[in-house]
């Protein structure tokens, strides 16, 4: 109870709009006399907490099979990274942390327990992409860990050395993609590859007055075949004034979670999506 009570109070906190890497003002019509340096600046400004992947809380139940309480659920994360310097790195680059926590919480059987929550600690380094005074993407290298806390046949644990970047083609259109070296270190789940996949790609959308985002990300399998899983979303921004939108959030695929990550699981949920004005990490 306390737990989820916390996580719940976290999530609260994160509500109040934040200022990312995606938010400097050289992002779309820019004066052509910015520099590198001035660009960069800027962002060294900006305040050093912020929100890292989206942060979510969303109600849902399967589609693929009748709904009950064992396939219904609340899926929330909580996603937020602390800036550890200026871009005082080589090629203009920055230290970050970031903390993850993915959640899915059984709220329709008694007593609400959690099914499984997975720890996503990593720490990075980001360098912006600046071309002709424009920002017009990022890249980060970052070692992650990720766990659910448990022991027994129920841990499951991995750590990757990930590889992922950004290209801002227009204000409203960003396309991005992911992948890792894994270096698998639970017992009880050799075989993540088969279902969390080796590398992701994807796309993000924002309408002409940002009221509107969608995204869809694919991340894909180990193996030649073409196996995929599959996130779509699609947020409204509730007020032109902050960064609340209502949510619908679609999965498709395996490793969902850690406790089920050999599981197929087709989901579509419902709820409130917290996220940067301009676009977001994966």
């Amino acid at each position: 109870m306390k737990l989820y009570l916390r996580n719940i109070a976290i999530l609260a906190l994160l509500m109040t709009p934040v200022i990312t890497t995606a938010q400097i003002t050289h992002i779309g019509n820019v004066k052509e006399d910015f520099d590198v340096d001035s660009i960069v600046k800027d962002f060294d400004n900006r305040p050093f907490f912020g929100i890292f992947k989206d942060n979510y809380f969303a109600l849902g139940t399967a589609l693929n099979q009748k709904p009950n309480e064992f396939n219904s659920d609340v899926k929330f994360q909580i996603s937020f990274r602390q800036r550890l310097t200026k871009s005082v790195l080589p090629f203009h680059s920055h230290l970050f942390l970031s903390y993850s926590q993915k959640a899915m919480w059984n709220i329709f059987e008694e007593s609400l327990p959690f099914h499984d929550l997975n720890f996503n600690p990593g720490i990075g380094v980001q360098k912006l992409i600046i071309n002709r005074g424009r920002l017009v993407g990022n890249a980060i290298v970052m070692l992650e860990h990720e766990s659910n806390g448990r022991d027994g046949e129920a841990s499951r644990s991995w750590n990757k050395l990930s590889f992922s970047g950004s290209v801002y083609i227009e204000p409203r259109f960003m396309v991005h993609a992911k992948l890792w070296i894994p270096i698998i270190d639970g017992q009880q789940n050799k075989d993540i590859l088969k279902y969390n996949g080796i590398f992701q790609t994807g796309v993000q959308f924002l309408s002409f007055n940002r009221r509107w985002v969608a995204d869809a990300t694919i991340i894909k399998r180990k193996g030649w075949n073409l196996n995929f899983n599959t996130i779509l979303n699609v947020g409204f921004r509730i007020s032109k004034k902050d960064n609340q939108f209502i949510m619908l959030h679609f999965y498709d695929g395996y490793g969902e979670n850690l406790l089920d990550y050999n599981k197929y699981h087709l989901r579509l949920r419902v709820g409130l999506l917290i996220r940067p004005d301009f676009f977001s990490d994966f």
